[in-house]
């Protein structure tokens, strides 16, 4: 029993992470149909910020929740401003954002390396002590993890599902030209998903700096799990990524504890072949019908 609830405990904490990392990547394909290289950068520079932060000053951890987010909003409404709302009448948008963003990707990169040095830092804004389950130690800071990570997607939950803001995302993604003759300002929504994703990435970065530590690169093996995970879920479905990244996360730790952390993410590479021969638009996606 305390190995599964170690299992649980464990799974949970990453899959929370990963969601807050996958559902913002998701609501960008969904809405704009594209896939931005830069995701991972966006929750590298969040997690930079509140490091930075917190070098000036003390800094509580709502307050750290809160400098991610506005970090990752910031780079998210630039990177739209900048990049996006240029190509987005291209005729082939998706090669040519894929790789405007992979660029900006290596860029944002550089700049946090000309600035911070290559050598990781400890996340200064972290939670201190544990508590016992079941006869298991789950740290404070796990349990900040999860409440985090499920408040914010249980926000952009309610802000789709219940507001007007919402259904203009969701009018967006389903059709942009019917989108526009309702009334719907669709650049607008798109800058506004690009800072919605963004604060999710920056909350996502904090997240994993505190359980790992802060180095340029931190955000490249979240950005591929994310990507997996939108792949398994069907990509542009939202609540469909923040189903798969528990489930994925629960099976990593399982497969980590039985036969060691180096197979975790192989046997993720391995369930996205068998889920794209089984179902090639991923397990909550549906199939467009376009008529003429």
């Amino acid at each position: 029993m305390e190995i599964v609830i170690q299992i649980l405990i464990t799974g949970l904490t990453l899959g929370a992470m990963y969601a807050l990392a996958a559902v913002g990547l998701s609501l960008i394909y969904g809405t704009l149909g594209m896939f931005n290289m830069a995701h991972g950068l966006f929750m590298t520079l969040g997690a930079y910020a509140v490091f930075s932060l917190a070098q000036l000053t003390g800094v509580p951890l709502i307050l750290g929740i809160l400098t991610a987010m506005t970090a990752g909003a910031v780079i998210g409404v630039l990177t739209h401003l900048l990049i996006v709302r240029f190509m987005l009448s291209s005729v082939e948008f998706e090669t040519n954002i894929l790789v405007a963003t992979a660029g900006l990707a290596i860029l944002l990169e550089d700049i946090i390396l000309k600035f911070y040095g290559g050598y990781p830092y400890p996340q200064p804004v972290t939670v201190s002590g544990k508590v016992w389950i079941g006869g298991v130690v789950m740290t404070n800071q796990a349990i900040i993890i999860f409440a985090v990570a499920t408040t914010c997607i249980g926000v952009v939950a309610w802000l789709l599902l219940k507001t007007r803001f919402g259904r203009a995302i969701r009018a967006t993604a389903m059709n942009r030209d019917a989108a526009r003759l309702m009334g719907v300002r669709t650049n607008t929504v798109y800058l506004q998903v690009m800072a919605l994703a963004g604060a999710l990435a920056g909350v996502a970065g904090l997240m994993i700096s505190t359980q790992a530590t802060l180095s340029p690169q931190m955000g490249g093996d979240p950005l591929l799990k994310a990507f997996v995970i939108c792949v398994v879920a069907g990509l542009g479905n939202v609540w469909g990524a923040g189903v798969c990244a528990i489930v994925l996360a629960l099976i990593e730790a399982a497969i980590g504890f039985y036969f060691g952390v180096r197979f975790g993410f192989p046997t993720m590479l391995m369930l996205v072949i068998i889920v794209l021969i089984w179902r090639p638009l991923g397990l909550f996606g549906k199939e467009r019908v376009v008529r003429l």
